[in-house]
């Protein structure tokens, strides 16, 4: 009975004893714990479900926090591997003092309840903290302004216990297992070895190698099309394959083949640093793997951050370029009035009337074959394969370019919004027609800057008037099985659309009285409100921008707590190396020299990887923020070098403040002065 009592008091000592590595690991698990519990209790909050367009961030919100459960399980269970390595000699002499099994199980046991309940305790009172300030935030990124108080949310706190209940169960478990399946002379010499060799290196660095190349290949040449989120996380799988092969397999035969080059290896510095930097890599190049990928996760996540923050309105502005927009059936004529009402409005509030724009135009769903000048009927034809073609008169079209173009018979301008059509004639359901020119711009129909990606492609074909136009219509109509011609050919819209300059609240309020006034005009269709889809626009992005900050935030704690944990690792593997270094002979200059060498080359070696992986990735990010209608590459770029750059400096920083620990274990009282 006394040595079940006492099993609690010696799990606290042993925490105690091994704080060097409990620090840092406790943070780990007061930041896993508080990230949680931010988004379960941003999604339990009524006020959420209140928000005016709310929903897109509440969507964001519960992908977010789904990753983030696979993510933070993933973590604890590594960062719990390094805890667990230190602690078996002191669980193997534990045995071989007496201990039994069972006891020691329990003792784990308590050991994990402890750091359990402390973990969520803190966690959760931080969150609690924070959440205002964190609330406060995410509505701001949103642009969802409202005032209410924040509540504190039961059902936020019992989902989170619960799930750290289950992630630190399975860490018991793992503890368990890694206890209970060695012998205790095997527990004592443990804690000082790193990830086992594998086996056939040349075979898994071939494997690893194709994998990274498949990854880059897949990335590059990826499209944005239905597939490119499939392409996505094909290409993240095969890049972390081959991360993983290329440290822990192609680095060791790298060194080997350096080691058999007599002419290289045969040098003092180099025989030292190769031989040290091949026994790194044998036990410690599953860490740096880890490492690389958690560095290039950082720079992907804050690139795509950076980016859309700076962004937002190009994205916003591409799907909604007016403030308003009216439809009227073809045969009305408002323009005059419209004119007349804006101007007074604009006078009333204040506001510069950009544009406003009037014209009639007609949308048609047409099939159209990769590689082909020939629009058919959409019967047969995959949605992916189906496009929207616009008509516009020459007239139209002059009006809203201020332009003073002329066609001839047969002839037309074309359009693209995605990559340049290409050819010097069109095929329209039969009908053939000469391109005279592709225009730069037409104001309605936004293009993409680097018209690279033709998912979100429309067309709009400029006829030289209102003969030809019917011309196509009849011509689509006959080849899509329209019978109802005569009304087909009057289904013509007209549009009426304003765009405005001046301050946001004023605005605001113009456009919805302009609204007002254009809904009780004479054949009135429809109108859309421009600035509440772009306000629904920022909303979702500000959703993405916020989740993530918080993935970029959780991405570079873990990647400092993982180069602390194997610095503390492998501080005491070689604590006992660089002593006899000492009796061989080798001066303290000479050894503080290659452990230089041999630390700098190999944690900096990840960065490269990570900085190699983001090049080879930044394409295939760009297909992904172009289906956010980010098209602006330049942008990106800039935005991935500041990025690299800072994340670059972090990791110097973080490395050297963590190698600090590792110096400390390694070196004796007068070393390294």
């Amino acid at each position: 009975m006394n040595k079940m009592k006492l099993l609690p008091v010696m799990a606290f000592k042993g925490i105690k004893q091994n704080r060097l590595v409990y620090r840092p690991y406790l943070l780990a698990c007061f930041f896993s714990v508080f990230s949680y519990y931010l988004f379960s209790s941003l999604l339990h909050n009524d006020l959420m479900m209140r928000l005016p367009k709310a929903a897109y961030a509440w969507m964001m919100l519960s992908m977010g926090k789904g990753l983030l459960a696979v993510i933070l399980l993933l973590f604890l269970l590594y960062a719990g591997s390094f805890v667990q390595k230190r602690r078996k000699r002191e669980l193997g002499l534990y045995s071989l003092l007496g201990l039994e099994r069972k006891h020691i199980g329990i003792m784990l046991f308590w050991e994990n309840l402890g750091l359990y309940l402390i973990s969520v305790s803190v966690g959760i009172l931080l969150g609690f903290v924070l959440n205002k300030l964190m609330f406060l935030l995410l509505l701001r990124m949103t642009r969802l302004n409202v005032e209410a108080a924040f509540t504190f949310s039961i059902e936020a706190v019992m989902e989170t216990i619960r799930y750290f209940a289950l992630v630190f169960f399975c860490l018991l478990l793992r503890s368990l297992w890694g206890f209970y399946r060695m012998k205790p002379t095997e527990l004592l010499s443990e804690s000082k070895k790193g990830e086992k060799e594998v086996k056939r290196i040349w075979l898994w660095s071939a494997v690893g190698l194709f994998c990274l190349l498949g990854g880059y290949h897949i990335s590059v040449t990826s499209k944005l099309d239905s597939m490119i989120f499939t392409d996505f996380f094909l290409a993240v799988l095969l890049v972390v394959l081959g991360t993983y092969f290329l440290f822990t397999s192609g680095s060791v035969a790298f060194l080997r083949f350096l080691k058999k080059r007599k002419k290289i290896y045969y040098r003092p510095s180099n025989q030292v640093t190769i031989s040290g930097m091949l026994y790194r890599m044998k036990k410690n190049a599953a860490g740096l793997s880890n490492i690389c990928i958690f560095s290039t996760m950082l720079v992907i996540t804050l690139t795509c951050t950076v980016s859309l923050w700076m962004g937002m309105d190009q994205i916003a502005y591409f799907d909604d370029p007016y403030d308003v927009t009216a439809a009227y059936s073809e045969n009305s004529d408002v323009i005059e009035k419209a004119e007349a009402k804006a101007e007074e409005l604009a006078f009333k509030y204040g506001q510069k009337i950009k544009r406003l724009d009037c014209y009639n135009s007609i949308r048609l769903s047409c099939g159209k074959e990769d590689g082909s000048n020939a629009f058919t009927g959409i019967a047969g034809y995959d949605w992916a394969d189906q496009y929207g073609v616009t008509l516009l008169t020459l007239e139209d079209y002059n009006r809203l370019e201020n332009e003073s173009q002329t066609l001839n018979e047969g002839e037309v301008l074309f359009y693209a919004t995605g990559m340049p059509f290409g050819f010097d004639s069109v095929a329209f359901m039969g009908m053939k027609a000469a391109i005279k020119e592709e225009p730069e711009r037409i104001y309605p129909y936004p293009q993409a800057k680097n018209r690279m990606y033709n998912f979100y492609s429309d067309y709009v074909i400029v006829v030289k008037d209102q003969e030809t136009l019917d011309s196509f219509v009849t011509a689509w109509a006959e080849e899509n099985g329209v019978t109802d011609l005569e009304s087909f050919l009057h289904s013509g819209v007209r549009h009426l659309n304003l765009l405005l300059d001046g301050k946001e609240a004023e605005r605001t309020v113009m456009v919805s009285e302009w609204m007002e006034w254009c809904q009780g005009q004479q054949y009135f269709l429809a109108i859309e409100n421009g600035l509440a889809g772009r306000e629904e626009n920022r909303s979702l992005n500000g959703g993405l921008l916020f989740i993530g900050m918080v993935f970029g935030l959780l991405f570079f704690v873990c990647l400092l707590l993982i180069m602390y944990f194997k610095q503390v690792s492998e501080g005491y593997e070689d604590q006992d190396s660089f002593g006899i270094m000492r009796k061989v002979g080798m001066s303290d200059d000479e050894i503080k020299a290659t452990i230089h060498r041999q630390i700098l080359l190999v944690f900096f070696l990840p960065l490269a990887g990570a900085l190699l992986h983001t090049a080879a990735g930044l394409v295939m990010v760009n297909g992904l923020l172009a289906a956010l209608r980010f098209f602006d590459t330049a942008l990106l770029i800039r935005c991935c070098v500041g990025v690299a750059a800072a994340v670059a400096l972090l990791y110097a920083a973080s490395f050297w403040m963590t190698a600090r620990t590792y110096y400390r274990i390694v070196r004796p009282s007068n070393f390294f002065k």
